[in-house]
């Protein structure tokens, strides 16, 4: 640990440039200086297309493997981040067409067996606890609508009326009851994000011990792949 320390610290004021440089020269261990630069990046920008944390995970250490062994043809042409992140996003859409097309040949094998499976309706605990928060959080900026705006969200979009209802119950015209509606969620949208948008750049974290695990075994397929040449 005191070896990686030592290796991130020295070479922090390096550029991704100049790092790549010094790996294809043959050292191979500044490699992880990319990888705790973009570890988090990658994570994010395949996770945005897979939609699964494992997966994620997978795709980015193939990216850097992927990146690792094609080093030379990496052109200088455009940013390294940018060349590393589309080979992140490449990857990532390949497995997204190969899922797809899995489960296209499942659906046909299902349907030449004449068999259905059906799924669990039962949400998880995760999916729960997103449900409670996204509740809290939508009750809180409900409460903070101007009074004029709250009854008709109350109406509409929690109780389910239709326009012509919510006019009869507020004793409103229907175009009123469509403005203030209009009105109630672009001031929803903006407390929601307010409430939530600071949080949005800690999204999807990729730190720690997660960060620490993708390095050790990026690392050992390197060595692995030098071992076998």
């Amino acid at each position: 640990m005191l070896r990686t320390a030592a290796i991130t610290t020295a070479s922090s004021a390096l550029s991704d440039e100049e790092v790549v440089e010094r790996v294809k020269a043959g050292e191979t261990a500044l490699f992880e200086v990319i990888m705790r630069r973009y570890n988090q990046r990658l994570f994010r920008v395949t996770r945005s297309i897979i939609g699964n944390d494992g997966e994620a995970e997978d795709l980015t250490q193939d990216t850097y493997v992927r990146s690792y062994l094609h080093l030379d043809q990496f052109a200088g042409r455009a940013k390294f981040s940018t060349w590393l992140t589309k080979i992140a996003v490449h990857e990532a859409l390949a497995r997204l067409r190969d899922k797809r097309r899995l489960v296209v040949i499942d659906a046909e094998t299902q349907s030449s067996e004449d068999h259905v499976t059906l799924e669990s309706k039962t949400p998880s605990p995760e999916q729960e606890l997103l449900t409670s928060t996204m509740r809290i959080v939508l009750e809180g900026a409900v409460d903070r609508l101007p009074e004029i705006y709250r009854s008709v969200v109350m109406l509409r979009d929690v109780e389910g009326l239709s326009t012509a209802e919510t006019a009869e119950c507020l004793e409103l015209s229907e175009e009123s009851v469509k403005v203030r509606l209009h009105r109630a969620r672009s001031l929803l949208r903006k407390d929601i994000y307010a409430q939530t948008g600071a949080a949005t750049a800690g999204a999807f974290q990729f730190l720690g011990v997660r960060c620490d695990r993708m390095v050790a075994a990026v690392l050992e397929r390197i060595r692995s792949l030098k071992d076998e040449n």
